[in-house]
């Protein structure tokens, strides 16, 4: 049996659901191809119910504040694991299905719930048919990757997508990998009560890269759970669990949480079919601005393409595969992206706004410095930790990029990416209102610290909010 289409959009994650909505304003003949589960990995395993069990970790956490703030009561305070686990999947059963319903609704009759494995670059095997397609997009996703040595531990393995099922947690964890996902849940799981051992292949954790804020990071952690940074993590069965040796660090434990990245589902996808040169990994050549595969009529979108795995980027690039496909106005020369975002919901919360430290080191910059340990707000809500930089071009002052840990990072950030992305000086940022107390006034005294530094003067030229402000005259 044989079928053709206009599109066949593969993968009804975040990115594939996002291209279905462009693809629909060009054709109904479409098919969107998923074997299931249903439902984004954000709200089956990933961004919901780790931010759920984040939350319930923090909130039994500040109990340790209590009774300084004249609050009496909190020793007798417990944490039931089991119970949070429940309300965790609750929540996430809650997103899921919300997510299930909208993919039935969105693709209706369109949704094919098989294996897609392609067959060339206009053709797709769907169970036993095969598809035709003018235009292919590919948004198959990623999962956990567990190096194929660590494979016969397999019993002592949880991963971001394994944890949220369990009933019950053993009382010593060990978590390889601090990144976003491995330094949030070490967290929590140790806020909750868990033994928890950190380790860690190199010294940055979070994805950050400025050494001055790692560092903070790294203080801050440290506090809460052993983590041991710098070296690559070896794991060997004992007696009594299993044992984690790196460098000269060594730590026995009942299970281990594996967060050392994501594999792109391109394995067995048949990408071998395409007749384009695959890297090391199976991966393509993938434009970014337009995720396009080589000259070929096939896009690659979202986690799978290892861009950049984050839910807004995802939509953004099934946005771009959808209408790039059709040659839409506007798409034929690509899409320009939108600065780069990412948050860590640690706490404090690490983020990264724009071009990193690291990816600044050959750029000539001031860099803006607040240390959060004296702002007032923050000290106020005895959340008074971590440290904010911000990097300016030193030509122009304009907002290139920012890495912090400090509290509630994910509005500064927004803020600043809203900075950055319109191409916004530090003496630009400065006229925007910061109001008092807030957290955010700790951004106005790292905007401050830049100007300062700046050669060029307290106004160079461009564009200005008011050329009266206030803040002018303050620099």
């Amino acid at each position: 049996m044989q079928t053709h289409v206009d599109v066949a959009i593969v993968g009804a994650g975040s990115a594939g659901l996002s291209a279905l909505r462009q693809v629909r304003k060009f054709t109904d003949n479409y098919l969107l191809i998923d074997p299931g589960p249903l439902g984004t990995t954000c709200a089956r395993v990933g961004c919901m119910p780790s931010k759920a069990l984040i939350h319930i970790a923090n909130a039994y956490h500040r109990r340790r504040t209590f009774a300084e703030t004249g609050i009496s009561g909190a020793e007798h305070l417990r944490c039931n694991i089991p119970a949070v686990l429940r309300h965790v999947r609750t929540l996430r059963d809650h997103f899921t299905t919300g997510m299930i319903e909208a993919t039935r609704e969105l693709a209706g009759e369109r949704l094919v719930e098989e294996r897609a494995v392609l067959v060339g670059p206009k053709r797709v095997r769907v169970g036993n048919r095969i598809v035709d397609a003018d235009r292919i997009i590919l948004a198959p996703g990623a999962r956990p990757l567990i190096p194929r040595e660590w494979q016969i531990f397999s019993e002592h393995i949880l991963t971001s997508s394994t944890i949220f099922e369990q009933d019950v947690l053993p009382e010593r964890i060990a978590v390889i990998g601090l990144g976003a996902i491995g330094l949030e849940l070490g967290q929590a799981l140790s806020r909750l009560g868990i033994q928890m051992t950190g380790f860690n292949r190199v010294r940055e954790i979070g994805g950050l890269s400025d050494p001055d804020i790692t560092a903070a990071a790294s203080e801050i952690v440290a506090g809460e759970f052993i983590m041991h940074n710098g070296a690559a993590a070896k794991i060997k069965a004992t007696d009594n669990g299993v044992e984690v040796q790196a460098g000269t660090a060594t730590a026995t434990v009942d299970k281990i949480l594996v967060a050392t990245g994501v594999r792109p589902n391109l394995d067995e996808l048949g990408m071998e079919t395409l007749g384009v040169e695959l890297d090391e990994h199976g991966m393509p050549p993938v434009d970014p601005h337009t995720s396009q595969i080589g000259d070929l009529p096939v896009y690659l979108a979202g986690d799978a393409n290892g861009y950049a795995p984050v839910l807004h980027e995802a939509l953004d690039e099934g946005f771009i595969a959808g209408r790039h496909s059709f040659g839409a106005d506007g798409a034929s020369a690509g899409y320009c992206r939108r600065p780069p975002l990412r948050i860590v919901f640690s706490d404090p919360q690490c983020a990264v706004v724009g071009q990193s430290f690291a990816a600044l080191r050959d750029t000539r910059i001031v860099i803006g410095h607040v240390d959060f340990r004296q702002q007032a707000r923050a000290m106020i809500e005895g959340r008074n930790a971590g440290v904010l930089r911000l990097y300016a071009e030193a030509s122009s002052g304009r907002i290139l990029g920012v890495e912090m840990v400090v509290p509630e990072a994910e509005h500064l950030a927004h803020l600043l990416a809203a900075c950055i992305q319109a191409n916004m000086t530090v003496h630009n940022a400065l006229q925007l209102p910061f109001y008092h107390p807030t957290l955010e006034e700790g951004l106005r005294t790292a905007l401050r610290d830049a100007v300062k530094q700046l050669m060029e003067g307290p106004n160079p030229d461009g564009f200005h909010l008011c050329e009266s402000c206030p803040e002018s005259a303050l620099q």
